[in-house]
């Protein structure tokens, strides 16, 4: 992406790069983290509470819910989950967008290990492996034309 300004000399900004994601699974749950992202742009968490990304990026973390779904780690977990409705939609908050930061928060079971309250900047948060379906189906929810 190039950068022009009109009437002045012209420079170039790079364009930001996707955030990559990484996914490390543990016991019944996924840590999500992403190292390279500027901190205007990394993913806010009240843990406990609720998550929150950039709009733009919740197509590419979308996919990533899709990844883990396909691990035997996820269905494992959801047959080992004691309660039925844990992958259900109704864990999480519909998609509310913040038009401040241009984030979008869908409140649910996320955490990242931080005591204090609100939600904060986080570069790696985890999710329960039976709580992603259901994340997932309100991802898809906000996002449908």
């Amino acid at each position: 992406m190039t950068l022009e300004l009109t009437g002045g000399p012209d420079f170039s900004a790079p364009a930001p790069k996707n955030a990559r994601w990484t996914r490390q699974y543990a016991g019944h749950a996924v840590t999500f983290g992403c190292p390279a992202r500027p901190p205007e742009r990394t993913p806010r968490v009240w843990s406990g509470r609720g998550l929150g990304l950039p709009e733009a990026d919740w197509a590419g973390f979308a996919e990533q819910l899709r990844r883990v779904m396909k691990k035997d780690a996820y269905w494992i977990a959801r047959a080992a989950c004691p309660d039925r409705h844990a992958g259900d939609a109704a864990i999480w908050s519909s998609g509310r967008y913040d038009d401040e930061d241009g984030f979008v928060y869908f409140a649910g079971p996320c955490t990242h290990g931080d005591p204090w309250p609100g939600y904060r900047p986080a570069r790696a948060f985890t999710i329960a492996l039976p709580h992603v379906r259901g994340l997932r189906i309100r991802v898809a929810a906000y996002f449908a034309p």
